[in-house]
């Protein structure tokens, strides 16, 4: 089974080629509902009206198409099949926010994955852009934001790879927090925000 942070990772790159500045990635978990929604958004170009429907599509092969890429139309089969939803909304000059919520108790349900390398992988590749991930569950959350490491480390480059490992092991870490319950988690939530003042 295909671990949705590939699918994020592939549909994250489309930003990038779409000439974003910002992509923005959202993990809201609600245990209660079991319910997961993902959200992928980015300031980039944006697509027509014609290239937003045919994205999804996973039977338009034409050239323009092909620049999406399979993770769109995976994407979406991904929340569908777990009776779950999609949406794909774009505007030219303004950007894309793709949004799927997953149905957590769903034999179809597939892995969240290695959200760590994903996000630093996009992090040390795109070094120019600004990236901002949050995940949260039920009412814990964290974040991290490129502009917050970027003032943190002064000269060091977000491509360093100890740097990489940090914000892989940094994002293991806090999402291990937030999905623990007692006391324990509090110092690394407390610790979390006080990284991104």
């Amino acid at each position: 089974m295909r671990e949705l942070s590939l699918n994020i990772l592939d549909i994250a790159q489309n930003a990038v080629s779409a000439a974003a500045t910002l992509v923005a990635i959202d993990i809201i978990e609600d245990t209660e509902k079991g319910e997961m929604l993902v959200q992928i958004s980015d300031n980039g170009k944006g697509m027509t009206p014609a290239q937003t429907k045919k994205a999804a599509d996973p039977f338009y092969t034409t050239r323009i198409t092909r620049k999406v890429g399979m993770g769109i139309p995976l994407f979406k089969m991904a929340a569908e099949m777990t009776g779950g939803s999609f949406s794909l909304i774009s505007k030219m000059n303004t950007g894309t926010k793709i949004t799927a919520l997953f149905k957590t108790q769903s034999v179809d349900f597939p892995p969240l994955g290695d959200m760590g390398s994903t996000v630093a992988t996009l992090i040390a590749m795109n070094t120019h852009m600004d990236f901002k991930y949050r995940h949260e569950v039920d009412t814990k959350e964290f974040i991290l934001h490129t502009p917050d490491l970027k003032q943190m480390l002064g000269e060091v480059p977000l491509s360093d790879p100890t740097v990489f490992e940090w914000i892989k092991e940094y994002i293991i870490e806090q999402t291990l927090a937030i999905k623990t319950e007692g006391s324990d988690d509090t110092p690394a939530q407390d610790n979390s925000n006080e990284r991104n003042d």
